[in-house]
């Protein structure tokens, strides 16, 4: 937002002259401040249009252009907000608000954030698959911090001004509407810096042991150093900090850093850690000992995240738009509207690992990564199975010959090669089968990536077996 919030307020202040010709508006006239009348009656004579052609004086842009320039040099900025206030109402401008849209978007977004988070940890806590982790706790932290930002979405920002031109809103609620804008600010920084270390702790837990651990930790750092840096840049860009949302009418003194420069170089930052970040998982997927087809999927989940870096770009797209903006209260919707979608996705996209993981529990048969193993008679199977070099060998034989079927969670059986008897012949006597029920977690619990087929079982071998490699 200009320091110079004049600019803000003029650029249709022409839409008032038909006051001069029409006898209905006469009183409208007289309420604008006697410097705005001044400009409106040179503007008019000096421009082609005719004082009693309405519809060309409220349209015409060099006309409009210079009674901008006047107004921005002889008026307050509250005499100028007033004749923009007169001059649209004159000029028959719409009266535009798109609050209940935004708190729409926001209370829809934070409720679904919410949900999901309360899910993820939820599930982390009670299953014995998993536990809780620094990227949980700060996953948790993060909607902390998002949650007053929810709340402020829909009290201070969108019932004070938000939404609406700023002509339109009294001057005390535009100072209350600032005042929120200054907090939401501090609170965004910081939402941003815990959300990245969330998704960076994840992955120290499953890429710690690898070549990328020390840049992941350098990331950390960074995005510590980053978060900081900004936060307190945000909270003392102002000195006294309430010249924050005092200055727009120029009646009190202060100074304050290019507000604008600081939103564009977090926003830059924002994406280019957002990028590295990709590239640090994506780096690892070849090196997985999964099916490609798994690492086509392990990689879409990841790639997921683009959709913030989206996101991002298209905020910073309108912070460029809001730099030059002569309404910033219709303007800075844009801003808030894709900050808000920024950092719920950002949480959401975070926790779709453990989503998964959620999904897997609930439909098995669908979303698990078991495999079918038919079984034939005489203990041969239609997949490839050598006992001999399973290291961890399930079920067991009596000696007059057996078969043992480990048999998963999904009802499917996979049978053991026949064992010999002591003749040397192959059994075919009395055949004892072992039901041993196995519930194991696939690829995406994401506790070890880089053999999957180590994620057999915290809790599934409850059922009385020992875990088993499944190929």
């Amino acid at each position: 937002m200009r320091t110079n919030v004049l600019s803000i307020l003029v650029w249709v202040v022409a839409g008032l002259v038909p006051a001069l010709a029409q006898g209905s508006t006469e009183d409208a006239l007289a309420l604008l401040p006697s410097c705005a009348s001044t400009c409106l009656i040179t503007a008019v004579l000096e421009s082609a249009c005719s004082p009693t052609n309405q519809t060309c004086v409220c349209t015409d842009a060099p006309l409009q252009k210079a009674v901008e320039t006047c107004v921005l040099t002889t008026c307050t900025p509250k005499q100028a907000l007033t004749t923009m206030n007169i001059t649209s109402s004159t000029c028959g401008a719409p009266i535009r608000n798109r609050s209940r849209e935004f708190n729409a978007i926001s209370i829809s977004l934070g409720t679904i954030t919410n949900l999901i988070v309360v899910i993820r940890i939820a599930y982390q806590h009670f299953s014995s698959a998993g536990s809780l982790g620094w990227d949980d706790l700060f996953i948790v932290i993060t909607l902390c911090t998002g949650l007053p930002g929810t709340v402020i979405n829909s009290v201070g920002l969108a019932p004070n001004g938000l939404g609406q031109d700023v002509w339109r809103v009294p001057f005390d609620i535009l100072t209350t509407f600032i005042r929120w804008f200054y907090v939401q600010e501090i609170l965004y920084f910081s939402q941003i810096a815990f959300l990245k270390t969330s998704i960076l702790l994840f992955y120290k837990r499953i890429f710690g042991h690898t070549q990328i651990n020390m840049f992941i930790v350098g990331t950390l750092a960074f995005n510590a150093l980053y978060g900081l840096v900004f936060v307190f840049l945000a909270a003392f860009q102002c000195r006294p900090i309430s010249y924050y949302w005092t200055n727009w009418d120029h009646e009190h003194t202060g100074t304050c850093l290019n507000i604008n420069a600081i939103a564009w170089a977090n926003a830059a930052v924002s994406i280019a850690l957002d990028l590295w970040m990709l590239a640090l998982p994506l780096s690892q997927i070849r090196s997985l000992n999964l099916h490609w087809k798994k690492k086509v999927g392990v990689a879409m989940m990841f790639c997921v995240g683009t959709f913030v870096t989206v996101v991002s770009i298209l905020r910073l797209q309108s912070l460029v738009a809001f730099a030059t903006s002569h309404n910033p209260t219709w303007d800075q919707y844009a801003v808030a509207n894709w900050s808000t979608i920024e950092i719920n996705v950002g949480i959401i996209c975070a926790c779709m690992p453990a989503m998964r993981l959620v999904l897997v529990r609930i439909f098995p048969r669908i979303l698990g990564s078991t495999k079918q193993y038919p079984s034939y008679p005489g203990g041969h199977s239609g997949g490839h199975y050598n006992r001999s070099n399973d290291p961890h060998k399930l079920g067991g034989s009596r000696k007059l010959g057996s078969e043992s079927v480990v048999r998963t969670a999904n009802k499917e059986e996979r049978p053991l090669p026949p064992v010999p008897l002591s003749s040397g012949k192959r059994g075919r006597g009395i055949i004892l089968t072992r039901d041993v029920t196995i519930d194991y977690h696939d690829e995406t619990s994401l506790v070890q990536l880089r053999d999957v087929e180590r994620l057999s079982m915290k809790d599934g071998s409850s059922r009385g077996s020992t875990p088993v490699t499944l190929e």
